[in-house]
């Protein structure tokens, strides 16, 4: 199967970025403003990530917990 062929799923909002990862939404739009975070788009006014992005975010920051 073709990654075109592929059911895409809606960008994460703001909020859903936030409740997915456990922190303020005021986290999220400092991110977007600021930098660092996962990678974010404007689409128009309104901030969006794919969730794939969100996901490589969280897995390039795993820390090994003793």
């Amino acid at each position: 199967m073709s990654q075109s062929s592929l059911p895409r799923r809606p960008l994460a909002t703001p909020k859903e970025i936030a409740e997915y990862l456990g922190v303020p939404i005021g986290t999220v739009y400092q991110w977007s403003s600021r930098g660092g975070g996962p990678r974010m788009s404007r689409v128009g006014r309104h901030l969006r990530a794919r969730w794939e992005d969100l996901d490589a975010y969280l897995e390039d920051n795993r820390v090994d917990v003793a």
